[in-house]
């Protein structure tokens, strides 16, 4: 038989693969090039194409041009994009194995270099390019024409994030987000279905909406929240998950106090879309470009300076003394370069922004030799899971070049629980990495706690300090130093370094300096708005600082006024308030609030957008139902009462009472300057205001 017959009676798989990488190579290629390519007759050619446009993975029009012979044009569609990648793996698995049973009969060993699942692994070392999910430039420009028909999903900040890194190939081996089986095994098992080590559930959750208009089976477009096309995806699986199943597995508990549970339940869409994803770009960044880099980026980098040996350090904080001294000993203990891999991402909801904290990097950078370590940015969504993400962040840093890692003390970890208790145990995460850290492929290097030793003048981890009872050990924890920068206090030069510091002071100056936003919540009629008015006064009359009422009826009158009563237009419309606070607050500015506000979580979300940007002061106008409505002067109780108005807060609409509020008024037989006088002494304790 001669090799062309042979090669044509190869499987059809392996055809359609060598046909679909030749297209998106080079689509503009004639019939006997193509031919050529692929090694088979012109007739066989035409009946795998024929297959191929029949299936919907080739979309055939018209060539321009003088040949008439070449009448056609092929072109990969967005789903034989992502059937190419599909293909991709399969074949290379299965050329792998073949090598592995090719040198397990020669020299009676396995190579190695055969996967242990069908998700095939091709990084062998922390150097070798890893693969992405983007086609070629050529089809991308195509793939945009295409996709600009299909239904759109506009993607939120997080799924953008997740998107970024399942293109780039920092979440490999993942093809796309997780179908209905990987799921379900990713929650209960850490494991894709094939057994596959992932900690994390990569879901893109959408609207019940949006999910009614989709069938699996169809391809849809992911869209930046500008409207520009990333990618496609072929929709697999469609299903709503048990996301208090999902908290307790994934975070430890389903409770609202971890910011992902909180995300999950009051955030995220209730339904879920899994599928592959084929990456036509990369979403655009227009902060710090020449710190962006990819996993391959990356790797070329290390191959470029020769670097063997690369340990990862994570961060979401400012880099202060400490810091750098540990850093300093992990890459002497692993004999290793240094890759400080800060998240820019999504990180705890009243962190430092990633704008000051990358020019606080990139402040004391040049105190590290600079032949040694390098600093790159990480476009990451956190979700604070502690001992699970510590793997999840492994993993990544393994994908994107990297042979060791540090691995911090309570690493991830959001704080407190609902009970006042640490979600999870110091060395959880240390724990569950050393158990894998084998099948990661990556080695944890411990987080030493550095403290300052007074007499030595330097730091030292505390658990070698042999003779701590006799010397002078100083250290400053994090809700210290937020406490000296919010009242102006020294910052001493041994915890940190004078260009952090005045970084931190540019963006974080003293309390009476910043902006904030003063939020009363209660009934309708419980004094809100006339105790804000009062206030509002008072602090106009001290002056300093611009003050902004926003007032629940004003804003209804201006802002919402076309919205009604119902749960998701009384959110929408605190959430408007709330984006208005904080960009007064943004600026350095007071505004007041004066709404009803009823649902906790809308006010959780309000606090998490302006504390961002300065304090936010919850006042709970704890008046009775009773006395509200014996003061309802407008009549609007006893229009509830009788049925005539729908939906009314504490009648027949719940009212979640704070839980927590900085402060709680009572206003029954209580004046209203008392009542405010009560709000500015709150403001002077919190160093709001002056004394």
């Amino acid at each position: 038989m001669s090799a062309p017959d042979a090669k044509s009676s190869l499987p059809d798989r392996d055809l359609l693969f060598r046909l679909l990488r030749q297209l998106d190579r080079s689509s503009e290629a004639s019939q006997r090039t193509l031919a050529a390519a692929l090694d088979v007759s012109l007739g066989r050619l035409n009946t795998l194409l024929r297959q191929a446009t029949e299936a919907g993975f080739v979309k055939v029009g018209d060539r321009s041009g003088p040949d008439k012979r070449q009448r056609f044009a092929y072109a990969l569609t967005t789903r034989g994009a992502a059937e190419m990648l599909r293909l991709t793996d399969d074949f290379l698995a299965r050329k792998f194995a073949e090598y592995d049973a090719l040198h397990a009969e020669l020299t009676g060993t396995r190579s190695g270099l055969a996967p242990l699942n069908q998700r095939t692994r091709l990084v062998q070392n922390n150097l070798a390019p890893i693969p992405e999910l983007y086609v070629s430039h050529e089809s991308a420009q195509k793939l945009k024409v295409e996709a600009a028909d299909l239904v759109s999903w506009d993607l939120t900040p997080r799924q953008i994030c997740d998107l970024e890194l399942l293109m780039n190939g920092g979440f490999n081996p993942l093809k796309g987000f997780l179908g209905e089986e990987d799921y379900n095994s990713v929650v209960d098992t850490m494991r894709l279905a094939d057994g596959t080590l992932s900690p994390m559930p990569i879901t893109l959750d959408v609207s019940q909406d949006f999910a009614d208009s989709i069938e699996p089976g169809q391809d849809i477009a992911l869209r930046d929240q500008e409207g520009v096309i990333l990618a496609t995806m072929t929709i697999t699986d469609r299903w709503t998950p048990n996301k208090a199943h999902e908290a307790e597995k994934v975070f430890g508990a389903d409770d609202s106090a971890h910011p992902a549970v909180n995300y999950l339940h009051n955030t995220a869409g209730p339904v879920y879309l899994g599928g592959p994803v084929t990456g036509i770009q990369q979403p655009v960044h227009y902060d710090f470009r020449a710190r962006r880099d990819t996993p391959n980026e990356l790797r070329a980098f290390f191959r470029k300076m020769g670097w063997r040996k690369v340990v990862a350090f994570q961060t979401r904080n400012p880099l202060h003394r400490a810091h750098q001294e540990l850093t300093f000993r992990a890459a002497k203990e692993a004999q290793a370069n240094l890759l400080i891999h800060p998240i820019v991402g999504m990180t705890k909801p009243g962190d430092v922004d990633h704008f000051t904290r990358v020019r606080c990097y990139e402040a004391v950078l040049d105190k590290y030799p600079a032949s040694t370590t390098n600093m790159s940015l990480l476009n990451l969504a956190m979700r604070m899971a502690g001992p699970r993400e510590a793997v999840w962040h492994g993993l990544i840093r393994k994908n994107h070049g990297c042979t060791h890692f540090i691995v911090g003390r309570d690493h991830a970890g959001p704080g407190k629980n609902s009970a006042g208790e640490d979600f999870y145990g110091p060395y959880d995460a240390q724990d569950l990495f050393r158990e894998h850290q084998d099948e990661i492929g990556i080695e944890m290097v411990d987080f030493k706690h550095m403290v300052y030793v007074q007499e030595r003048a330097q730091y030292e981890p505390m658990d070698e300090i042999e003779d701590r009872d006799n010397v002078t050990i100083l250290n400053i924890s994090g809700t210290e130093l937020r406490r000296r920068l919010q009242e102006g206090l020294e910052i001493p030069e041994w915890f940190s370094f004078p260009e952090v510091v005045k970084e931190l002071r540019r963006t974080r100056p003293p309390r009476a300096k910043q902006g904030f936003t003063v939020f009363f919540t209660g009934f309708s009629g419980s004094g809100k708005s006339t105790i804000a008015n009062a206030l509002m006064v008072k602090l106009m009359e001290m002056g300093g600082r611009p003050v902004t009422l926003l007032d629940g009826d004003i804003v209804r009158k201006n802002l919402s006024s076309e919205l009604g009563f119902s749960k998701e237009h009384r959110d929408l419309n605190i959430r408007r308030i709330g984006y208005v606070a904080s960009e007064i607050t943004k600026n350095g500015g007071i505004a007041i609030c004066a709404p009803i506000a009823p649902y906790a979580t809308t006010r959780r979300a309000v606090r998490e957008d302006v504390e961002s940007f300065g304090a936010f002061v919850e006042i709970h106008v704890a008046t009775s139902i009773e006395e509200c409505e014996r003061r309802d002067r407008k009549g609007l109780y006893k229009l509830a009462r009788e049925g005539k108005i729908k939906e009314f807060t504490g009648i027949s609409d719940p009212y979640d009472v704070p839980e927590n509020p900085e402060l709680r008024v009572e206003t029954e037989n209580v004046d209203v300057d008392n009542c405010a006088h009560q709000v500015v002494l709150k403001l002077e304790q919190m160093g709001l205001i002056a004394g």
